[in-house]
């Protein structure tokens, strides 16, 4: 009987094992058979039955497995299934826990939908898992700038700061504060600090999840995870006893930016002092400060300057009434966010910020530094009174006359009595300026003895300068900070100041308003980019339509006297010539449509989205005397707006495709070599896409400050603590927004072309390439920062680091530092993948 038995065991066994084949095997035929009806949930189905039944198939169907996935995932976002989606994911990681192009994928979806928390940690792993895969790097590198910002290495690098909070701590702790709360913790470093001094308990919070974890990390690494709580919380989220047991004695916190306020200090120290600190020391008593509260910074006083600075006058106002040609008609009025929030309900940050010592051009003070403002962080009744106020004039004598561009606004943080930190620009600090542009004014000169006016006012959780304008020194009028009216004794004086007033300060409030990016309005700006365009769009309509003389198709009729409705109704009554289309898909307002519209008979789209922007558009159009048909929105005639490029009809061609090639920060526009490829297929014969090819020039420098700006160096900065390798964990090996011109560096090389990429030939395109360069300075190899020439034609070029360009240019960052001499030859393997360039530097 026991062997009857054993026999039926193995006979059952082995039935089950042969059903389970029989099942694997139908279910691979069937999922085989779904993926050529494209029915990609069904085999993604069939998969998972087959890795849940043979483990042992994992390897052979693994890229079968993954193309499923994903395209099936495609399939669930385009019906917004997200949960679905995910699902899918969490699948697939537990059968490929360690595949790097799932990890990626998945971080991809998480980053499109706005969690670029969880898409950091995918992109992350998939790193870790394979260093060399580029897709993975790439996306790391981009979401690595949303999570830790770069002022994160300047400020932990600037080991003058960080010794001044440590002393400030220091005496705090040592007069009586036992209990801390660093309010922003970021990598955790006051908080070390704290505890360092003495403190007996110390807590820290953190919004952001992946400062958090990082934070712990140092923590930890310093031997202090025990001693230091953190919470992974918004401060005003913190409740007592729920998050820590009792009111604290010290409140640190450096959560300010360069306008001051506009972390949100006032509104989380107003939180802090009602909920979370101890009561306030009496003023002018002489009580022990142990059973009091207090908060580092103590205080603030926040000063301001007009500005000359030709820089920030062409990111902020459009400096010409015509481009290549085309007039911009009166009737649009551009202006830069910065001046649009100030009429806006939405909540927009009302200054830009630029580090004036480092600013292309320089500038010129108009005015003396003037005091704004001071603010008491240790005084609940003013930090609460601050919303409420209302705003205030101030007044600034003009001492040097020039071109009134901008309001500077700086601060200095007083730690406590002894101890401050200026962000001024004449300090040397990690800290850049705040920057008001002055914006719709009639006239922006002014000399000697005239006044600079504004309002002044903290809203939103910012610091408001608005209302900036001059009066001329024949007004006469003060419009000081005080509260005595203005005496009407003399009617003609005080007439004559409201004259000057009103005929000095704004522009007539009608017509269309357009609001730019202050890239898009430097665009505006960039002369030689627009001629550049006319030029090489007018040789290939030359070309394309011989008979034509071009140069009498000129709207404002040079040449043959006839402008350009004139000229069409003459040629209908002989043949009309079939218009050329021009397909402009170069990102964010663009102006180019309509100068081709000036270059003959076309039909020039626009790829613009912003209704504002269409409506200024056309307003420009009509000013030109335009047909109507002239200049088309593009993405109104498709049906998928995903699918930009396609024909113009179904028996038409393109003409002329204009591609954005370069991003305005330094770096090559993502698929661009894609989006070439579907491009020359739309071309009908003679055809060209802008710019046909792109060179990559880069040079050898050493340069202290972009090594200081990527990667915290060693413990010596941070005072001793171990924070280094962990932030660095997110440090990028190319830096973007440089401006070449004025970046403290040594050139070691002269500049070597490094790359091509044709858009036009792709025969011509390599994917990486070694450059020899020889070196002409001795020195440390820190950086290649890279810039391109883009070239339209043979005859057309733009070099996006000359003095007009509204673009920036980048950088690579080398890892260590290359000790070279005069005559040494280092050869350069450059790497192009997607948008992301690599550059290697070897002996």
């Amino acid at each position: 009987m026991p062997n009857s038995n054993a026999k039926f065991h193995r006979s059952h066994r082995g039935g089950q094992e042969a059903g389970r084949r029989e099942l694997v095997s139908r279910s691979l035929q069937s999922a085989q058979h779904c993926l050529e009806d494209q029915d990609f949930g069904t085999a993604y189905a069939h998969y998972l039955l087959v890795l849940n039944l043979a483990p042992e198939l994992k390897t052979s169907v693994k890229e079968t497995f993954q193309f499923t996935l994903f395209k099936w995932a495609e399939e669930l976002d385009s019906l917004a299934r997200i949960q679905d989606l995910f699902n899918c994911y969490e699948q697939a990681l537990e059968l490929y826990p360690n595949d790097e192009v799932i990890c990626n994928s998945m971080g991809e979806h998480l980053f499109r939908m706005g969690f670029r928390d969880e898409a950091a940690g995918y992109f992350h792993k998939a790193v870790k898992l394979n260093p060399d895969f580029a897709d993975a790097k790439e996306n790391f590198y981009r979401v690595a700038n949303w999570l830790v910002e770069r002022w994160h290495f300047i400020m932990l690098n600037d080991a003058k700061r960080n010794l001044t909070y440590l002393k400030a701590i220091e005496n705090a702790v040592r007069s009586g504060c036992k209990s801390v709360l660093d309010i922003g913790t970021g990598t955790g470093i006051l908080s070390m600090f704290a505890k360092k001094a003495g403190a007996s308990s110390v807590y820290a919070c953190e919004l952001s999840k992946t400062m958090y974890e990082l934070a712990r990390d140092v923590v930890a690494a310093n031997n202090m995870e025990r001693e230091i709580k953190l919470l992974h919380l918004k401060s005003l989220d913190i409740e007592i006893p729920k998050h820590i047991p009792e009111r604290v004695s010290l409140v640190v916190t450096e959560t300010v930016d360069a306008g001051l306020f506009g972390e949100g200090i006032v509104e989380s120290l107003i939180h802090a002092w009602e909920h979370l600190l101890l009561q306030p020391k009496p003023k002018n008593q002489d009580v022990s400060p142990r059973d009091y509260g207090r908060v580092i910074p103590a205080s603030a006083t926040i000063f301001g300057m007009a500005v000359e600075c030709k820089e920030i006058r062409r990111h902020h106002r459009v400096g010409m009434q015509e481009v290549a040609g085309v007039h911009l008609s009166n009737s649009v009025q551009f202006f830069s966010p910065t001046y649009a929030s100030a009429g806006s309900e939405e909540t927009v940050e009302p200054y830009t910020t630029e580090k004036l010592s480092r600013i292309p051009g320089g500038y010129v003070p108009l005015t003396e530094p003037c005091q704004v403002m001071t603010v008491d962080f240790n005084n609940l009744q003013e930090l609460k009174s601050l919303a409420a106020r209302k705003p205030w004039k101030l007044s600034l004598p003009v001492t040097e006359g020039g071109i009134l561009d901008a309001v500077v606004v700086w601060f200095v943080l007083q730690l406590d009595d002894e101890h401050a930190l200026s962000t001024s620009p004449s300090e040397e600090t990690c800290w850049e300026q705040a920057v008001y542009p002055v914006q719709g004014l009639l006239d922006y000169s002014v000399k000697t003895g005239d006044t600079v006016t504004m309002e002044v006012c903290c809203q939103d959780c910012y610091l408001k300068i608005q209302k900036i304008s001059s009066l001329t020194s024949e007004c006469g009028m003060d419009f000081s900070d005080r509260d005595d009216t203005l005496s009407l004794g003399n009617e003609v004086e005080l007439c004559n100041a409201l004259a000057g007033l009103q005929t000095t300060s704004k522009q007539d409030g009608s017509g269309q308003v357009c609001v730019l990016e202050s890239a898009e309005m430097a665009l505006m700006n960039n002369v030689p980019y627009h001629e550049c365009f006319k030029a090489a769009m007018g040789k290939v309509l030359s070309s394309l339509n011989p008979s034509k003389d071009l140069q009498s198709m000129d709207v404002d009729g040079h040449g043959s006297g006839m402008n350009l409705q004139e000229s069409r109704n003459k040629s209908s009554l002989d043949v009309a010539p079939d218009p050329l289309y021009i397909l402009d898909v170069s990102e964010g307002f663009s102006i180019l449509p309509i100068i081709a519209g000036k270059l003959g008979p076309v039909r020039a789209y626009s790829s613009v989205e912003k209704e504002q922007h269409q409506a200024a558009l056309n307003v420009i159009s009509e000013a030109n005397h335009f047909p109507k048909e002239t200049l088309e929105f593009w993405l109104s005639h498709l049906e998928d707006e995903n699918v930009v490029l396609q024909r113009p009809k179904s028996d038409k061609l393109w003409s002329i495709i204009i591609l954005d090639v370069i991003e305005t920060s330094g770096l090559i526009q993502q698929e661009v070599m894609e989006k070439a490829a579907i491009s020359r297929c739309l071309l009908h014969s003679g055809g060209k896409i802008f710019p046909q090819y792109v060179l990559v020039y880069g040079m050898l420098v050493e340069s202290e400050s972009l090594l200081l700006e990527s990667a915290v160096q060693g413990t010596e900065p941070t005072l001793g603590f171990n924070i280094a390798p962990f932030i660095n964990q997110f440090k990028v090996p190319v830096r973007v927004y440089l401006d070449l011109s004025t970046l403290p560096c040594l050139p070691l090389s002269k500049p070597a072309e490094l790359l091509r990429l044709d858009l036009m030939n792709p025969l011509l395109n390599s994917s990486s390439r070694e450059v020899k360069v020889q070196i002409c300075k001795s020195g440390q190899v820190t950086a290649v920062p890279f810039w391109y020439h883009i070239h339209l034609d043979e005859d057309h070029s733009l070099n996006t680091s000359d003095e007009f360009s509204h673009w920036k240019q980048a950088a690579v960052v080398l890892d260590k530092p290359i000790q070279v001499q005069v005559g040494d030859e280092l050869v350069l393997d450059v790497q192009h993948h997607k948008s992301n360039i690599s550059i290697t530097v070897k002996r």
